[in-house]
């Protein structure tokens, strides 16, 4: 009879569990689910970095020009990047923000134990940062916001690689820029 009884509260939670991203449809449990899910559907772009070594070398020689051997240090560590964005095109579109496309993202990034960082103080940057790994090592970090004045515009940036806390935050500063350029 126990276990009859725990079978059901099992599933139970199971199914509570599911729902917990919400969002449109069936929730992605995961940022790369996410970005399968979207990609390719209407008002959605994604854009995505590899470093190879051209790149890098021009990323960090910019770097060094704007300024800090944090933001330097920050774009050699980084082993990859995804960005999607998404413009409301549509009726059906805007509805689909209105659905939860952020509580979504936000709640993939809480299943998946990223830690929210604050973003106050170091450039002002619009975007809520997340970040995953162990102590002061950072092998990933996310990125939730939207893009300027575009109404229920969403953007998920997601790079894996190697950082500090630091890095993150130096490149956070960039965010901003570097979205609107890849998603023209």
């Amino acid at each position: 009879m126990l276990i009859k009884l725990r079978f059901p509260a099992l599933f139970l939670f199971l199914l509570l569990v599911g729902c917990r991203a919400g969002g449109p449809g069936t929730p992605a449990r995961t940022v790369a689910s996410f970005f399968s899910k979207y990609d390719g559907r209407a008002g959605f772009k994604t854009t995505e970095w590899s470093a190879d070594l051209l790149e890098r070398l021009a990323l960090v020689k910019a770097a060094k020009f704007l300024g800090g051997s944090e933001l330097t240090n920050g774009i050699t560590g980084i082993r990859s990047a995804k960005v999607i964005t998404f413009t409301p095109t549509s009726g059906a579109a805007r509805e689909l923000a209105q659905q939860g496309l952020r509580q979504e993202a936000t709640g993939i990034l809480q299943g998946e134990k990223y830690t929210p960082i604050s973003t106050a103080g170091f450039g002002g940057s619009d975007y809520a940062i997340s970040t995953r790994g162990s102590g002061d090592k950072i092998s990933e970090f996310a990125a939730l916001g939207s893009l300027p004045d575009v109404a229920d515009s969403f953007v998920l940036v997601a790079v894996n690689g190697n950082f500090t806390r630091s890095q993150v935050e130096a490149l956070s500063k960039y965010l901003p820029q570097l979205v609107q350029a890849t998603s023209k």
